[in-house]
This record gives C-alpha cells, sequence and structure tokens, in this order.
C-alpha cells in the first residue's frame, strides 16, 4: 500500500521537527503514516507550508471530520486533517484540538475541497470555520436544531416534527399548482 514507508515518514518526521518544532505538540508513526497534534496558533501557516514547500508538497486535502471526545479529554473535540501528496506518494493526518465553543481556521483558502467537508462538519459537530464563506447546514434541514453527531444528542433524536410542515412544504405547493392548473 502506498504511504507505508518508514525512510520517507523518517524523512518527513524529521523535516516537519526542523521547520514547525513550534508548532506541533505531538507527532508519531502509526500504521505507516505521519501523524501531527497540532497548536492552534499558526495553524494555517503550517498547513499552507505542508502544501507548498518543498520537502512537503501535500496537495491534496484527501479527508477533513471531527471526534467529539466529550467525557474522554479534557479538549472536547478534534479536528482530522488527511493529506496526500502525489508528488511524493505520502500521506499525513493532523489533529487540531478544539474546546467546546471554540472556532477552527478555514483552510478553504489553501485547498478550496475543504469548503464541504468544512460546511458538513459545522452542520453535524457544531465546530464552526473562521473565514469560512458560506458557513451553514449542508447536509440537515435548514430549520434543524443541534448537531446529531455530538456524544450528547439524544439518540431517539429531539422530536423532530417542528421540521415536518417545512419538509413538506413544497410538496404541498407543487399539488396545490396542479389542482389549480387543471380548473
Amino acid at each position: 500500500m502506498r504511504g507505508l514507508r518508514p525512510e520517507q515518514n523518517a524523512e518527513l518526521m524529521e523535516n516537519i521537527k526542523k521547520k514547525f518544532s513550534n508548532d506541533i505538540l505531538h507527532m508519531e508513526e502509526n500504521r505507516g503514516m505521519v501523524v501531527i497534534q497540532a497548536k492552534k496558533e499558526n495553524f494555517l501557516t503550517l498547513m499552507k507550508s505542508l502544501k507548498d514547500d518543498k520537502p512537503f508538497m501535500f496537495d491534496t486535502l484527501m479527508d477533513l471530520t471531527a471526534v467529539d471526545y466529550s467525557g474522554v479529554k479534557d479538549i472536547r473535540f478534534e479536528v482530522i486533517y488527511m493529506l496526500f501528496s502525489s508528488k511524493t506518494l505520502s500521506r499525513i493526518r493532523l489533529k487540531l484540538s478544539i474546546a467546546e465553543k471554540e472556532n477552527a481556521p478555514s483552510v478553504i483558502n489553501i485547498w478550496k475541497g475543504a469548503n464541504w467537508p468544512e460546511r458538513e462538519v459545522f452542520d453535524l459537530m457544531g465546530i464552526r470555520f473562521d473565514g469560512h464563506p458560506l458557513m451553514e447546514r449542508l447536509i440537515m434541514p435548514d430549520g434543524y436544531i443541534g448537531h446529531p453527531l455530538r456524544k450528547d444528542f439524544p439518540i431517539k433524536g429531539l422530536g423532530e416534527d417542528y421540521l415536518i410542515e417545512s419538509i413538506l412544504m413544497p410538496v404541498k405547493n407543487e399539488v396545490n399548482l396542479k389542482k389549480e392548473g387543471s380548473k
């Protein structure tokens, strides 16, 4: 499998330590991939450098997600970024801890493909991204209350009866228009 090269990962880790020792909290190799726990300060500078600078060149944001560690860790959320370099065929995972009412920095100006993943994380976890041009729901209906992937969200939901009327409204309007047109 590509990305499982211990020598290349060791060199990558050494280069990251040289350039970003003040911007990372922890770094390790896990299952053939370099994993970095990053500090929030200078995070965008770190990400831009990982994309643009040799020897990194992580030109692809493969995935962006979040984990809710409520009751497990002191800082509730981790936003996780999976990067890939088409030049070196390397993969790297970055983790950024985000407190309950804290925002994460948006990487949309570095990778345009971050647009929908950041909106998905906001929609399902409630984490906002500073600098995102359209921070609004992506999956759940506009009037939806809460963020369903949070650990404190009720398993049975909140009783979404309040949404039924807004969901059915376009269907009702279409039926009424058809009835009026047939007269």
